[in-house]
């Protein structure tokens, strides 16, 4: 039974050997990730996730491993920022307001997947423009859901979450957990 990963992010893989999880191989899917008109943040996290796992090339017995992380301001996605002037954009949206990290994870094995939504509220304090410009300037922003990571210089931006910290981060280490050993993937020292 090989582990796939299908997912490029260092920091995935950096929650998944906390796990004790080393993956056999890494296989980001290419898909398109356009939000539908009108889709809410939930459903569509919840969506790419599962295309992503079914898009992953994968023997029968192979376990594969996909996550979506969503950073939505009410109804509105906020996803990864094309350049400096929208990343300046979501975080003077964010500024002073609480706002919700989604991570869809999914599981599969075979044709059968597991799925799990974790919804987080996180509260951003109000930034001046001399913080958001200082933090534009470390180029954290580029690559993340709604121009930021808590686990970067932005988490001095982040006074209050309720909910799953490794979630934010993108894998939230409960759920995945017991979404491996559901499906019969052994953690820590059960695969030895």
């Amino acid at each position: 039974m090989a582990f796939i990963l299908g997912s490029g992010s260092p920091r995935r893989l950096d929650l998944l050997a906390q796990l004790g999880v080393q993956p056999d191989a890494i296989r980001p899917p290419d898909i398109d990730e356009t939000p539908l008109k009108g889709e809410l943040p939930v459903p569509y996290c919840n969506r790419i996730t599962r295309a992503k796992v079914q898009a992953v090339q994968a023997d029968s017995g192979d376990v594969t491993l996909c996550a979506d992380t969503t950073v939505a301001l009410g109804r509105r996605i906020l996803g990864k920022p094309e350049d400096a002037g929208q990343a300046a954009e979501f975080l003077h949206a964010l500024s002073g307001r609480r706002h919700q990290v989604i991570t869809s994870v999914a599981v599969r094995r075979g044709e059968k997947i597991v799925q799990r939504d974790v919804v987080t509220q996180v509260k951003v304090k109000r930034l001046s423009d001399t913080e958001i410009n200082a933090y534009l300037a470390t180029d954290d922003w580029q690559g993340k859901a709604g121009a930021y990571a808590i686990q970067g210089p932005a988490g001095a931006f982040i006074p209050w979450i309720s909910g799953s910290f490794t979630g934010i981060v993108g894998l939230p280490l409960s759920e995945t957990a017991a979404l491996l050993q559901g499906i019969g993937y052994p953690l820590y020292s059960e695969a030895s």
